[in-house]
């Protein structure tokens, strides 16, 4: 049976930490654990997960939610509440689902304080991982059997009806996905007809009707050339040189958003010493079955540009593709022979200069997952036997996550992000009585996990920004700052501050939250609007040149509503605590952020939202940002034109629903039948508060919380729905938690906010 390990850090000696593994979350297999009747309820949620996939794609993520009630005992004490049609809803009844639900969210707190949680969703992140440990011979020494198998379950829970895999658990067959999630399957034993129903055959047909292997996007043909399943002749260019360009260019690596850069940073690397793993025999009969001609009678040049309908996002422009093959044509034919060889020598030197550099800084963990693999397997080929890639391997745990549907791979994990939104809920429900020692665990955690140190050494010639004082997404080890998630752990630290120290902890230093300010103030743009890691500011134009088909507007940084919205409430906070450290910087900062929101807002009154599904979540966010910073509806018409964009939306049950689509079509597209979802229901409940909808008319806002109440269940947990996390515009992201925090909070604003009888 599967158990989860918090802070662990094992006795492997290629594994180190900044804060003791504080925020490390890690599964194990334990044939010994658990009682018959605890494997018996596992087995009865895999079972009730598999007949109800195509309903709700997105796991409940039970197994270690189980584990952690039975750890504690938890047993819900409080009664349950529902509220009848003709009802009003009563101070009592909503004090009592937000107690149940406060009380049920603390059990789940892990014993370093933070909450663990599955953050995954997309289906292009396991194989991947699968592919790099066959090619260096570690596949079954890393992952023993039960772990091959949870992965083989995982995908094919998550295989669509039509036979083939979508960008994410929810999204149509693409592809990118089927011709990665196949390979996956043969990897792990496999047969070309095998499979649950079939799903080999059936994924291979998907493959085959839709122009076979050679019509997969760029990553897509990365991968496949690593492995022997196309040429690298086929592949766009790439070139390592790229790492060698100086900074006064308009093009070069510090240009790029963080994430790109660190994914084709050790991409460029493989393309640079056109790796090729050894031909097996597996690779020869994938061969045959993934392409509609014989592999050695394919055209690669013809295929560079080919990509599936299913998967064509971003549409690349002619121009594009003459610059990527002029790049080809003109540089591989020299790079490759003496003596410009020399010069390609150097810039595979330089790239794993800076691949080393990430990993060492990362603490082997990466900015994320895809980046994480890559890097790895960069190093096994610079040196199989070296320390780099032992530490590597050592870090894999990390990115491992099981869930009632199978082991998946996450992004890399939200510890931060959740637990800093979870303690704010709970805070907001005032009830430091009953949830004390919750507080306290938290605040512990988030003293631990704050990033003390920028990156080593010259780390602004690494493409490296200040990070001292920040908050990742993830934990500390991770050490990538980035702003929403700083400013609400900040927010968080701020008001854990004026409360009792023996109640919640010590205060923390203000010499540090005065480093906190210096990451958030460096990270606005002129436009008033805030990035997400680095300072943005570049040409929009380079935007074109993405070579990615899956995805837009990651070339470069971006500014974002919600990130804005976060730095805003908190350093309204801080400047209240805080008034003689850098208040003029911060207030001129508040009034460019709150022009930044007045500036893009939408027509409709609605923002787009980046980082949650869709416009519901972005205009919670700058409705929230706008409050804090004194915008009311009776002064603002932003805040007017929001409301009105939200109560325009409500549906018949009280709630609201926004389907994924809307991300992709930038457009409000309501889910399908017009259902409402919980969380988007309590961002959006939020979101009226903030404007002011109580004092002009709470029917909406009761309407509301009656479907948040009489969604409760019996333990006080909430059910799981629809997927509510997005990136980068077409790949969704599942944060578990998010059934359980938003819901909370929501109610928690309610009853403080709306007058009850």
């Amino acid at each position: 049976m599967w158990k989860l390990k918090i802070a662990d850090g094992g006795n492997n000696p290629h594994i180190y930490s900044t804060n003791n593994f504080v925020g490390r979350q890690i599964w194990e297999f334990d044939p010994h654990y658990g009682t018959p009747e605890e494997q018996a309820e596992v087995e009865a949620a895999r079972e009730n997960y598999l007949k109800n996939r195509f309903q709700v794609r997105p796991s409940s993520d039970l197994l270690w939610r189980m584990q952690f009630l039975k750890e504690k005992r938890f047993k819900q004490t409080i009664r349950q509440v529902k509220v009848e049609d003709e009802e009003e809803i009563t101070y009592e009844a909503a004090t009592t689902a937000m107690r149940r639900a406060a009380h049920f969210f603390s059990a789940l707190q892990a014993s370093d304080g933070h909450w663990p949680g599955e953050n995954a969703g997309p289906l292009f992140l396991l194989p991947p991982l699968v592919m790099c440990l066959y090619i260096t011979g570690h596949l079954e020494s890393v992952f023993p059997e039960e772990y091959r198998k949870e992965m083989l379950w995982f995908i094919y829970y998550h295989q669509n009806e039509d036979g083939g895999w979508g960008l994410h658990v929810e999204a149509h067959s693409n592809m990118y996905c089927t011709v990665l999630n196949y390979i996956c399957m043969r990897i792990l034993g496999e047969g070309p007809d095998g499979g649950k129903d079939n799903a080999c055959s059936r994924g291979r047909k998907w493959i085959l009707d839709h122009g076979g292997a050679v019509s997969i996007p760029t990553w897509g043909k990365a991968w496949l050339s690593i492995l022997g399943l196309f040429d690298w002749a086929g592949c766009k260019s790439m070139p390592p040189e790229f790492w060698l360009l100086p900074f006064f260019l308009p093009l070069r690596p510090a240009k790029m958003w963080c994430y790109f850069r660190l994914v084709y940073m050790p991409m460029s690397y493989l393309y640079g010493k056109r790796f090729v793993a050894p031909i097996s025999p597996l690779i020869l009969q994938l061969r045959e079955e993934l392409h509609t001609q014989p592999y050695n009678e394919i055209n690669w040049k013809n295929v560079r540009h080919l990509c599936a309908k299913e998967d064509l996002y971003f549409p690349h422009l002619l121009i594009q593709d003459l610059v990527w093959d002029s790049i080809y044509i003109f540089t591989e034919p020299f790079l490759t022979r003496w003596p410009f060889n020399k010069l390609r020598k150097k810039a595979l030197e330089i790239t794993m200069k800076h691949i080393h550099y990430e990993d060492e800084n990362s603490r082997y963990i990466n900015i994320a997952c895809v980046e994480k693999v890559l890097c790895m397997l960069a190093c096994w080929v610079e040196d199989p036997y070296g320390d780099y890639f032992k530490k590597h391997l050592a870090r894999l745990p990390d990115y491992i996550w099981i869930g009632e549907d199978g082991i998946k791979m996450q992004t890399f994990g939200s510890q931060l992000w959740d637990t800093s939104l979870g303690l704010e809920a709970l805070l907001a429900c005032k009830l430091t009585d009953e949830i004390g020692p919750t507080l306290m665990k938290g605040h512990d955690y988030l003293n631990k996990s704050q990033v003390r140190d920028n990156p080593s050494g010259d780390f602004r010639s690494m493409y490296r920004h200040i990070c001292k004082g920040s908050w990742t997404f993830s934990d500390r080890d991770q050490g990538w700052q980035v702003s929403d998630c700083t400013a609400e752990s900040l927010k968080c630290c701020l008001l854990l501050s004026v409360m009792p120290p023996e109640i919640v902890g010590g205060k923390i230093e203000p010499e540090r939250l005065y480093d906190t300010i210096n990451v958030l103030l460096s990270l606005q743009s002129k436009n008033g609007g805030i990035s997400g890691w680095e300072p943005a500011g570049t040409s929009k134009w380079l935007e074109l040149l993405n070579p990615s088909e899956l995805f837009e507007d990651v070339f470069i940084e971006q500014q974002y509503i919600e990130c804005t919205a976060s730095a805003i409430d908190a350093l309204v906070l801080f400047k209240k605590l805080h008034p003689g450290h850098r208040k003029q910087e911060i207030e001129t900062f508040i009034r460019k952020a709150v022009q930044y929101f007045e500036n893009i807002q939408r027509p409709d009154g609605s923002w787009y939202g980046n980082w949650g599904i869709c416009f519901t979540y972005a205009t919670w966010f700058a409705l929230r940002g706008l409050a804090a910073a004194g915008k009311t509806y009776h002064n603002c018409l932003a805040v007017r034109k929001a409301a009105d964009f939200l109560l325009k939306l409500q549906l018949d049950d009280g709630g609201w629903g926004e389907s994924y689509l809307s991300c992709l079509a930038k457009k409000f597209t309501p889910l399908e039948g017009n259902r409402s979802n919980l969380v988007q229901t309590a961002w959006t409940l939020m979101g009226l508060i903030h404007s002011g909808q109580a004092e002009r008319d709470p029917t909406p806002l009761h309407r509301a919380a009656k479907l948040l109440i009489n969604s409760q269940k019996e333990n006080g947990d909430f059910p799981q729905q629809e997927i509510a996390g997005a990136s980068l515009r077409t790949c969704m992201i599942h944060y578990s938690n998010y059934r359980n925090i938003y819901p909370l909070w929501a109610l928690a604003e309610y009853r403080q906010r709306v007058p009850l009888p």
